[in-house]
């Protein structure tokens, strides 16, 4: 255990989540039937093990898929309020583990703590709205044109949910599916990111715990580990209806081919290039607080970051001037010290690809406005330090029209009305998030309308990150148009049937059709 992992009790919180066989190097977690070669996590905070996960094989997935398979054949049969009491001890559970889980999110993945601790935060809140939703897995009744039948719909349980994660969100994604899946009556399996596997075990961990202490299948979580191979064992698998995956847009169309070809659903969460108008109206001290956050949250590595500012140009040097000076303010460093605002990116390919992409703005013309560049020396050490950079540049660039999953804000104006700031916002194929600042109401509306922006979320007077689990996530375009969390989300996991019941003595047929016999 490395000095900074003991002087911010990550030990502890280990031990807490039941990573007993952390100091061996192994750990394979509760209905992990993992026997392949090992995957070794390493911190991006200071460099050091926390750990190694044993790699799915095929016959450990077979293992998998047969305890699943088992488990659901009870799970379903469960009244869905009582599977809603059963989430709702799994919350619980995250109440009692929330600092311990949150430094485990933050020192893997290298956010920062107060981010790790809002991770497991949404895992309690999605947990809450599924509890509530167990009593509300609603359908429609219909009138029928033929006397004396009633036509009605309603939801039944899928089966088997596969959840591909990315490491951005090691844990919370996966609640946000896992929570909704298990209330619907589906079980899951679950293959977390190869970055962040340690996060993985301790959720399934977790959930584990509470199966066990209810007397139930165990099947109803489970955890595969590994690369994309592990994956494609589920996405061209006829027993898993529908495939959960959250990534690059290169993953989900790959992803989406596989299971589309045997007729499977998927829901998919893929990148985002997310922009902030801000007009003549808006208010620069809110804007900039929105924009900065936006930016280098998470290291820029969120799918919701802000990665292009927009100005009026009436009011360009004013915001460029109090976003510039606002990251002279920025502390980089340990992300479990609460004093610093951006910790690490996840691991030094990360850092190759922020620092290429920096090369490439430059390239085709962009105008650094804050340098970019590697930190090192001491609390530097693990080498996946960056400084948040700021790039003036054009929309039409290459690599302006990519997703850098890094801290690179790109600066750009517009003139004269709001379509124009519109139309440079819509002119990416990522559609995920998006914002406009301003106090203008008739601006506002026309973001908001059918001929503004085009993303899946769009908000006004607030950033482009931080969607609350009540609202649907998800985006259009190339993000893949998946629907998770809130509103009527849950309707992906369930399977919808007609029924219609003749309570008479006769059996007409719709339409008016005559069949006597």
């Amino acid at each position: 255990m490395s000095e900074t992992a003991v002087a911010f009790g990550i030990d502890e919180a280990l031990e807490k989540l039941g990573l007993n066989q952390i100091n061996e190097g192994t750990s394979t977690g509760s209905n992990n039937f993992s026997s392949g070669e090992a995957i070794a996590s390493y911190s991006p905070v200071d460099g050091a093990l926390i750990g190694k996960v044993k790699t799915t094989t095929q016959a450990d997935y077979e293992k998998v898929m047969t305890t699943a398979t088992e488990a659901f054949t009870e799970w379903r049969k469960v009244p869905a309020p009582q599977r809603g009491e059963i989430v709702r001890q799994f919350g619980e559970k995250l109440r009692e583990l929330k600092e311990p889980l949150g430094k485990l999110v933050s020192y893997e993945m290298g956010k920062s703590y107060q981010e790790g601790l809002g991770e497991v935060q949404e895992m309690i809140d999605i947990c809450d709205f599924a509890v509530g939703l167990s009593r509300q897995l609603h359908g429609l009744t219909m009138h029928s044109e033929r006397p004396g039948h009633r036509m009605y719909e309603q939801y039944h349980p899928l089966g088997i949910v596969g959840i591909i994660s990315a490491f951005n969100f090691p844990v919370a994604v996966w609640a946000w599916n896992t929570a909704l899946a298990w209330v619907c009556g589906d079980v899951c399996v679950w293959k977390p990111s190869e970055k962040t596997p340690m996060c993985g075990v301790a959720c399934q961990n977790i959930i584990a715990e509470v199966l066990k202490e209810n007397n139930l299948p165990e099947g109803i979580s489970c955890l595969i580990n590994g690369d994309y191979k592990v994956g494609e064992m589920m996405t061209n698998d006829n027993r898993v209806p529908l495939v959960s995956a959250t990534g690059s847009i290169r993953m989900g169309k790959i992803v989406a081919q596989a299971v589309a070809a045997r007729l499977g659903k998927s829901l998919l969460e893929l990148g985002g290039n997310n922009a902030i108008i801000v007009t003549p109206d808006a208010d620069i001290k809110m804007t900039v607080i929105g924009a900065v956050f936006g930016a280098v949250g998470t290291a820029g590595q969120r799918c919701t970051s802000t990665r292009r500012l927009i100005i009026h140009d009436s009011i360009y040097d004013q915001v460029k001037d109090a976003i510039t000076d606002a990251y002279s303010q920025l502390r980089i460093g340990n992300p479990l010290d609460e004093n610093n605002h951006v910790g690490p990116l996840i691991d030094t390919d990360a850092v190759s690809m922020y620092e290429a992409a920096l090369v490439k703005a430059q390239e085709e013309g962009g105008k650094v406005l804050v340098p970019g560049g590697v930190l090192e020396g001491e609390g530097y050490s693990s080498g996946c330090y960056v400084k948040p950079a700021i790039v003036e540049a054009e929309n039409s660039f290459q690599i302006v029209q990519e997703e850098t999953f890094a801290p690179i804000l790109y600066l750009m104006k517009y003139s004269g009305s709001v379509e124009n700031a519109i139309a440079l916002q819509n002119g990416v194929v990522q559609g995920l998030s998006s914002a406009i600042m301003t106090n203008n109401l008739r601006e506002a509306e026309r973001f908001l309308s059918a001929a503004g922006s085009d993303c899946g979320i769009a908000n006004v007077n607030i950033g482009t990150s931080g969607a609350e689990i009540g609202g649907a996530f998800g985006g259009e375009k190339e993000t893949g148009g998946g629907r998770e969390s809130g509103s009527d989300a849950w309707k992906v996991y369930m399977r919808r049937q007609t029924n219609t019941i003749n309570y008479t003595t006769e059996l007409p047929l719709a339409q008016g059709i005559k069949f006597d016999l």
